[in-house]
């Protein structure tokens, strides 16, 4: 029940009317008895999310494409994690002071590690903007060797270069061998959900794939991984575990998990993640 002394969350981009993440908060603040309410705005400045934040008083936000980087001036302190990063995913609110961090890399590297060692394997990182960066933080930080793809050549040599990983040309997938895949940019969603940036026979038996895409929840590129044996991570995942440290971050709480999940598993109606 929203009354006078309610807090609120919200999450910013463009767009965000696909986002599952109002199910998944709101959810774990009703379990926890807790009084606030996330809700989703529709911005096209990163600029405006700073000054919406400021000016309603919000405890905090999630920032979501296309804002992650271009949020980071409009901040007052970014911690080390997102500064290494150069996204910011979460803001954390404090007497008119907007503190920044990222919790995707966590989304990234935790589910993996479900199922996966990371440490010493190769893999190859799709994209070249916020969540790709969170995503080589992430694996790098596990010992994770990193190749970065991009369609833009010279957006995904910045990166690679900023992050001390190697770039790999666009179709030089047959000189390519990784362990495993994670698709850091937006193909594979709404009007391009039949496309996979992947060629489906360069899949193989071992591999493991992550697909930040979770509208649908299984991807083309998901189906064609799971064809070929490879063990498979959806985007559920991904945006499970970010919005766990989130939730842990604003309400100095312990996140209830499994309520958060079947709230995810309810909205997009999935059985399983």
């Amino acid at each position: 029940m929203i009354d006078a002394k309610t807090e609120y969350v919200a999450i910013f981009g463009n767009p965000v009317a696909h986002s599952l993440s109002p199910q998944m908060h709101n959810a774990a603040f009703s379990h926890l008895g807790l009084n606030m309410a996330y809700l989703a705005f529709r911005v096209d400045e990163a600029g405006k999310a700073a000054s919406a934040i400021r000016k309603l008083g919000f405890l905090g936000a999630s920032i979501t494409v296309p804002h992650k980087e271009k949020i980071v001036p409009h901040l007052d302190e970014v911690d080390e994690i997102g500064r290494t990063i150069g996204a910011v995913n979460t803001i954390l609110s404090r007497e008119g002071r907007l503190y920044g961090t990222n919790t995707d890399w966590l989304g990234v590297v935790q589910p993996l590690e479900l199922i996966t060692e990371l440490g010493g394997k190769r893999g190859l990182i799709l994209g070249a903007g916020g969540a790709a960066r969170s995503a080589v933080y992430g694996l790098q930080s596990k010992d994770t060797q990193v190749f970065i793809m991009n369609r833009s050549e010279a957006r995904g040599k910045k990166l690679a270069a900023e992050m001390n990983c190697t770039f790999v040309p666009w179709q030089a997938w047959d000189q390519l061998k990784v362990d495993l895949v994670v698709n850091a940019t937006t193909v594979g969603m709404s009007a391009s959900q039949d496309q996979s940036l992947v060629p489906a026979q360069w899949l193989r038996d071992g591999m493991v794939v992550l697909d930040m895409v979770y509208r649908p929840l299984k991807t083309r590129l998901l189906k064609d991984a799971e064809r070929a044996g490879c063990g498979c991570v959806s985007g559920l995942e991904m945006l499970l575990f970010q919005g766990v440290a989130q939730f842990e971050i604003w309400t100095g709480n312990a996140a209830p998990v499994e309520v958060m999940r079947r709230a995810l598993e309810e909205a997009a109606g999935a059985e399983t993640l």
